[in-house]
């Protein structure tokens, strides 16, 4: 099996409405820092919809409050992935117009032409971006492991019950130090 790691929507905007000061960036830091020591690719995703929002409809309440607080708007500075976690050269970011990290992107492109075929979660939020990917992930036939201490939510109690009880029907759900410490040469 081929892993990557996704970050996805760590991003300075997001980070500075969800981040309560838990340590959240530098346990994504690990995590990043573990996949590169193992060879395993990490690629970010972030959320960035156009000037004046043409994608985004009248149905879709979630995208339409971004749309009202003007957020996620492309080439605006807290719309880039925050520098704590910033990509090096050569990393992939994939943009997505959507929740999940599928929508709108050429994410499932940049995966199966490396050939992967797992996948590693993290982001914020858990009940929006990792949700939607998670789901759309499993339908794609992908293996799936959740960082549940790399995923943050706005509601600690969503976050909960999403890590402990709905995400481990389709994926292994570990710490971020669980699953570097299993990288690991033996």
């Amino acid at each position: 099996m081929s892993s990557a790691l996704l970050v996805m929507d760590v991003q300075q905007d997001v980070v500075d409405i969800a981040d309560d000061g838990t340590g959240y960036l530098p346990r994504v830091r690990r995590a990043i820092d573990g996949a590169r020591a193992a060879g395993i690719p990490v690629i970010y995703v972030v959320i960035a919809l156009r000037p004046g929002f043409p994608e985004v409809g009248t149905h879709n309440r979630a995208l339409a409050a971004v749309a009202r607080n003007g957020l996620h708007v492309e080439g605006a500075p807290g719309t880039g992935i925050h520098p704590a976690i910033a990509p090096r050269p050569g990393d992939v970011v994939v943009t997505k117009r959507r929740a999940s990290a599928f929508a709108g992107s050429d994410l499932e492109m940049v995966l199966r032409a490396r050939g992967i075929d797992s996948l590693v979660l993290a982001g914020i939020a858990t009940s929006a971006v990792v949700l939607y990917t998670l789901c759309q992930a499993n339908d794609l036939d992908f293996g799936l492991t959740v960082l549940s201490d790399g995923c943050l939510d706005l509601d600690p109690e969503t976050h909960r019950f999403l890590v402990e009880r709905l995400f481990p029907q389709w994926a292994d759900v570990v710490t971020v130090d669980d699953w570097v410490a299993a990288l690991a040469p033996r």
